[in-house]
C-alpha cells in the first residue's frame, strides 16, 4: 500500500532505504528524542529493517523527492491492554525538522488507518523534554490524558516521563 499526500509519499520500507534511514539515523539529535540509540553502522541500520520494517502492514516509510527522509506507522500500544487500540510511531532526520512533514505523514496515515480498519483509538506518546513531537501530536488532533512518570527507560539507562495522547475513532469523525 502507499499513500501519496501533496509533498510525499508513503511506502513500505525496503532493504534499498538502508542508505538512507542510517543516514538520518545516527545523528545525535533523532533517535534519543524517542529512545533509541544513533546507529552506529549501515549495519545497524540493516538489521532493525529485517527484524522491524520489512513485511509489517502499517509501517512506511517518508518519501520526499525519491529518498527516504523518515518513517511513520502504527505499531502495538504497549502501554495498553487493549487490542482495538494502535500507537503511533515516527522519526524523522533532523534536516527536514520544521517543515510539517511529519505531521502531513502522520495525517494522512491516520485518516487512511481510520478508514481501513476497525480499530478504535489510536495513541501517542512522547518525552515531556519533546516538544517538537508534542506539538506534532497536538496539530493531529490528540488529546492529552497525562504524564506516565518513569515510564521508559531510555537505551542509555536514563529514566524519563512520558505524556500520553489518544485519538478516538468518534473524535475522530467529528473533525472530519
Amino acid at each position: 500500500m502507499e499513500i501519496v499526500t501533496k509533498r510525499l509519499v508513503l511506502r513500505p520500507i525496503t532493504q534499498a532505504d538502508a542508505a538512507d534511514m542510517f543516514e538520518y539515523s545516527k545523528h545525535p539529535s533523532v533517535g534519543p528524542n524517542a529512545g533509541w540509540k544513533p546507529h552506529e553502522s549501515i549495519e545497524e541500520t540493516r538489521k532493525l529493517i529485517n527484524t522491524l520494517f520489512l513485511g509489517k502492514d502499517w509501517l512506511f516509510g517518508i518519501v520526499l523527492s525519491g529518498k527516504l527522509i523518515g518513517t511513520v506507522g502504527m505499531i502495538g500500544d504497549t502501554k495498553r491492554e487493549n487490542k482495538n487500540v494502535r500507537m503511533l510511531g515516527y522519526a524523522m532526520g533532523y534536516n527536514y525538522w520544521g517543515n510539517g512533514y511529519m505531521t502531513e505523514a502522520a495525517g494522512a496515515l491516520i485518516k487512511r488507518f481510520f478508514a481501513q480498519t476497525d480499530f478504535e483509538a489510536v495513541t501517542c506518546c512522547c518525552y515531556t523534554f519533546n516538544e517538537r513531537s508534542q506539538r506534532v501530536i497536538e496539530k493531529l488532533g490528540f488529546v492529552f490524558e497525562g504524564i506516565l512518570h518513569m515510564a521508559e527507560m531510555r537505551y542509555d539507562g536514563q529514566v524519563f516521563d512520558m505524556k500520553s495522547y489518544i485519538l478516538t475513532r468518534s473524535e475522530y469523525d467529528k473533525k472530519i
